[in-house]
C-alpha cells in the first residue's frame, strides 16, 4: 500500500490460501483518512474471499465519509466483482475499463 495517495494494490493470485498474507496490507488501508484507490493491476485470479474483505473496507471508509475507488480490473476480476456486488455499494467508484494488456 502506498503512503499519498492511499493505494492498495493488488497483484498475482488471492484467495482463501492467501488471506493472511494480505492482513497487514488490509489492516493499512482500514487506517486511511482518506479516499482509497485500489489497483487491480496484475490481479491475475481473485476468489470472493478477496473481494469480501474489500467489501468490510469499503464500508469502514463509507462510515468514515470516504470512498473507495476500483480500477485496472481485468476481465475475469471485473466479473467477479460484479457477482460479488463490490461495485454497487454506496461509496465505491468502479472505473471499468479493463487493464491494459502487455
Amino acid at each position: 500500500m502506498a503512503d499519498s495517495p492511499a493505494v492498495l494494490h493488488c497483484s498475482g493470485d488471492e484467495d482463501r490460501s492467501t488471506q493472511s498474507l494480505r492482513r497487514p496490507a488490509l489492516s493499512r488501508a482500514l487506517a486511511v483518512n482518506e479516499d482509497l484507490t485500489v489497483d487491480f493491476t496484475g490481479l491475475e485470479f481473485a476468489d470472493t474471499s478477496l473481494m469480501l474483505d474489500l467489501v468490510m473496507i469499503a464500508r469502514r471508509l463509507r462510515a468514515a465519509g470516504h470512498a473507495m475507488l476500483l480500477r485496472r480490473a481485468a476481465p475475469q476480476i471485473l466479473t467477479l466483482i460484479e457477482i460479488v456486488g463490490l461495485d454497487r455499494l454506496d461509496g465505491v467508484e468502479f472505473d471499468r475499463r479493463p487493464a491494459a494488456t502487455a
